[in-house]
């Protein structure tokens, strides 16, 4: 990463960003939720890389160094938290899912006013249900964990360079110089998923941004590499609970 801004206070408020708009790392000491009302946001923290559609958000608790990375025109939704409150009880970061109420209050908190933003009893009771609503939010994240073997790393490029690219493990291996029983193993032990969910993680996220950049849905299909349009369609429902189209940029 570059280097490292130090913002103490984590903003409540919401920014519009263009697509392929980037925000530098940063650390705040605050917690932060960060939720993209529109477009598909990316968070880069240490651990590797969170995605977040507009049914999701994301938690980065506090000292967390983390850079955005729009996807789409992006409606960015922060809400800061002190350090002392943690509805989640979580001290790495995680992507949650965000229902039609959720999504209501998030908006509602970070598109206030400014001189609404001190504490009314309103303001207060509002982002009090807020906090209960994340509380009983469940994880589903779309996380792409960064590896640290070489070998691990050389497989992990070559898919990110073209996620279509359907060999199998042993293939693989036989171009980085490993064997799949090594690779299988550095999978579950450097990721903590195997090989095949890790290339779904990366099949989801990358088809997520070509839905934000308004892609047809048979094209992002045979891009990311699955074999056709209904295939695709149906892993992105089991994964987010509705079809690709909901992705699609609205007019």
């Amino acid at each position: 990463m570059k280097e490292i801004r130090h913002e103490p206070v984590a903003p409540t408020r919401t920014q519009w960003l263009a697509p392929g708009a980037a925000i530098d790392p940063h650390r705040h000491d605050d917690h932060q939720i960060v939720y993209a009302g529109r477009g598909v946001l990316a968070v880069t923290t240490s651990t590797g890389l969170w995605i977040a559609p507009a049914t999701r958000a994301i938690w980065v608790p506090a000292g967390t160094v983390h850079a955005h990375q729009a996807h789409g025109e992006l409606a960015l939704h922060l809400v800061g938290l002190p350090a002392s409150e943690n509805p989640l009880n979580l001290a790495e970061p995680a992507v949650l899912t965000v229902g039609p109420l959720l999504r209501e209050l998030i908006l509602a908190h970070t598109d206030a006013p400014p001189d609404e933003r001190p504490e009314s009893p309103e303001r207060a009771r509002l982002r009090a249900v807020l906090l209960d609503q994340l509380r009983v939010s469940p994880q589903q994240p779309v996380h792409l964990p960064t590896p640290s073997s070489p070998q691990l790393k050389a497989v992990c490029e070559i898919l990110r360079t073209n996620p279509a690219d359907n060999r199998t493990l042993p293939a693989l291996g036989r171009e980085v110089g490993a064997s799949d029983r090594t690779l299988s193993r550095l999978f579950k032990a450097d990721l903590g998923m195997t090989f095949p969910q890790w290339r779904t993680q990366l099949r989801l996220y990358r088809a997520l941004v070509l839905l934000a950049e308004d892609t047809p849905v048979t094209t992002v299909a045979h891009r990311c590499g699955w074999s056709s349009a209904s295939a695709f369609i149906d892993v992105f429902r089991r994964s987010f609970g509705h079809t690709p189209g909901a992705h699609r940029p609205r007019s």
